[in-house]
């Protein structure tokens, strides 16, 4: 059974924000750090750091809680799967949650969210959507 390291993290990451926990280790891919680093310009986490220990690369995201201690993150859920591929058109992106969750796009321009992908006219594999 082959895995899909793109939902293994956002698992972790779900999982990690419903035990409250600080921060969240995930094995290190270039894919993930981007996606990480989307997480972070959109403030959906505090901050993301490469980790190397015992010779493996980890990317340490540190999650980030509301005042009144929830969660930044409400929902994050993998839209195209290795199993079913879910590719848009440019002008067939859709918002999440009418503009306030986001959604990551695998471009040919590289990794945008959609309202970015958006606005360069540009279409591609939705990866997952953040709220």
């Amino acid at each position: 059974m082959m895995t899909d390291p793109i939902s293994d993290m956002l698992t972790r990451i779900r999982n990690s924000l419903a035990v409250k926990q600080a921060q969240v280790l995930i094995p290190f891919s270039k894919l993930k750090f981007r996606i990480a680093g989307i997480l972070k310009k959109e403030k959906y986490v505090e901050s993301i750091k490469e980790l190397e220990a015992a010779g493996k690369k980890n990317i340490e995201i540190k999650l980030k809680y509301n005042q009144d201690g929830s969660a930044a993150i409400k929902t994050i859920k993998r839209i195209s799967k290795p199993g079913l591929r879910v590719y848009s058109k440019s002008d067939e992106l859709s918002s999440v949650l009418q503009g306030y969750g986001i959604s990551i796009i695998s471009t040919p321009q590289g990794l945008l969210t959609n309202k970015e992908a958006k606005a360069k006219g540009v279409g591609g594999e939705i990866i997952c959507e953040i709220s």
